[in-house]
């Protein structure tokens, strides 16, 4: 993999503080949005074969559903590696609450880094282009998946989802958007806030996270 000559890295709340102020600067749908859900959190995860995995698990799934499930994953796999993962039959896997096809993706993973065919830690220095084929080439890794990895787990301040959802429906709201962006328009629409787009990122889901919830506390 090429390596990554000089990167901006979300470490501390005060990486997002600075994110936010040039965001404010350049761009007045985030100066709104910020005005409304203020400072969006940190959101940092581990890496490497537990940050994948904790991926895996948060696929198509909301936030409380999937937390609830990794909670039990990371209690129930003890030491939390791939070795200990194959040691596990599939039912004590499903006893977790993973899908048939998770657990495919799981063992695919793990079977990976064991046998050598894929270095986790080769990930930490590489170019992101690089980052999404190696991930892409795994069973049941995305685009998605590559980009969440690039944005928690190594923290790059210019990491963006574009094929996320809620960021498409939340770009569509900011923006009075007739229709939900798709991944590649929302890509487009994403180069105003270079080079803090994952901060930008984080802002958007907030404020998506906080319509979604009056909308549903309005009467129909």
């Amino acid at each position: 993999m090429g390596k990554v000559v000089e990167r901006g890295v979300i470490e501390t709340e005060e990486d997002i503080a600075k994110g936010v102020r040039a965001l404010r600067r350049k761009c007045p749908h985030m100066r709104r949005v910020h005005d409304v859900v203020g400072t969006p959190p940190l959101r940092r995860r581990p890496g490497g074969f537990t940050g994948l995995v904790r991926i895996v698990v948060g696929q198509q799934l909301s936030i409380s559903s999937a937390a609830a499930i990794w909670s039990r994953v990371e209690a129930g796999v003890v030491p939390f590696d791939p070795a200990q993962i194959m040691r596990l039959d599939d039912d004590a896997l499903r006893s977790f609450g993973l899908s048939r096809s998770k657990i495919a993706t799981i063992r695919s993973l793990a079977t990976a880094v064991l046998d050598g065919t894929f270095d986790v830690a080769a990930l930490d220095g590489a170019q992101d282009q690089d980052i999404h084929k190696a991930l892409t080439g795994l069973r049941g890794f995305g685009p998605w998946s590559a980009d969440i990895y690039i944005m928690f787990c190594l923290g790059r301040r210019d990491g963006f989802a574009a094929g996320d959802l809620a960021l498409q429906e939340g770009v569509r709201l900011v923006m009075g958007l007739e229709a939900r962006p798709n991944a590649a328009q929302l890509q487009d629409i994403s180069e105003r806030w270079r080079p803090w787009r994952g901060v930008a990122a984080r802002l958007l889901w907030a404020h998506y996270g906080m319509m979604k919830k009056i909308s549903s506390a309005t009467p129909g």
